[in-house]
């Protein structure tokens, strides 16, 4: 029999509020996108034509949120596992009064891999994945090559693929990672300045407060 996939995540719930899962009620049939096997009609789902940006493992979804009100124009397509951020998210779409956020609760991987038209991407954000800082656990990492692989295919010519990290040697590894993944170029001579236009995340904030520095990448897709 094959083995099962290894997975970038454990579903390890946490609290979820009642406010978050009023919200998920309440919220998820207008704004959720069942997971399918089928390549989504970008158009059809956000009901427009737009830039349309993949937001992977958004946690609670406060920088989803943000960065969506500041740029009404595109679209997002937010995608995470765990029920109290789905929860969390909805509140902050609800409270912004924002149209342009869809959600996807599922896997990563299988989302880009099953949902996602190829070259259909202005850019995908990563935003302080899960550094799985023990050795043993590097297998669960999510930028791995096959990953970087598909969300390169995923991206149009000069679509972004935006990662944020604050560990180090997380960082070092991606660097690695995108600089031989092909069709990708570096937009900087190796780490990238923060954008001013992404916002502080939390998970920033807790690192910043234990002193780790953060490290941006900020890869284009080629344009042949």
């Amino acid at each position: 029999m094959p083995h099962p996939p290894i997975r970038s995540y454990v579903l390890r719930q946490g609290r979820y509020s009642a406010a978050q899962q009023r919200a998920f009620a309440e919220l998820m049939p207008r704004f959720g996108v069942p997971y399918g096997g089928v390549p989504l009609d970008f158009p059809r789902t956000f009901g427009r034509e737009s830039p349309v940006i993949a937001e992977v493992g958004f946690g609670m979804g406060e920088t989803t949120a943000n960065i969506a009100a500041q740029n009404p124009a595109n679209d997002y397509l937010a995608i995470e596992v765990h029920s109290p951020g789905v929860g969390s998210l909805l509140r902050h779409i609800d409270a912004g009064g924002l149209a342009n956020i869809r959600i996807v609760q599922h896997d990563a991987v299988e989302v880009m891999r099953d949902m996602v038209p190829a070259g259909s991407l202005a850019a995908i954000h990563v935003f302080f994945p899960d550094p799985w800082p023990k050795k043993r656990h590097h297998k669960r990492r999510l930028l791995q090559p096959a990953f970087v692989e598909l969300a390169a295919s995923r991206l149009a010519a000069g679509g972004l693929l935006h990662v944020a990290t604050d560990w180090q040697e997380y960082a070092d590894q991606v660097l690695e990672v995108l600089r031989a993944t092909p069709g990708l170029e570096n937009t900087a001579e190796g780490f990238a300045d923060r954008p001013a236009w992404r916002p502080e995340t939390k998970f920033e904030r807790r690192g910043l407060k234990l002193g780790h520095a953060v490290w941006d990448l900020v890869f284009a897709k080629g344009q042949r």
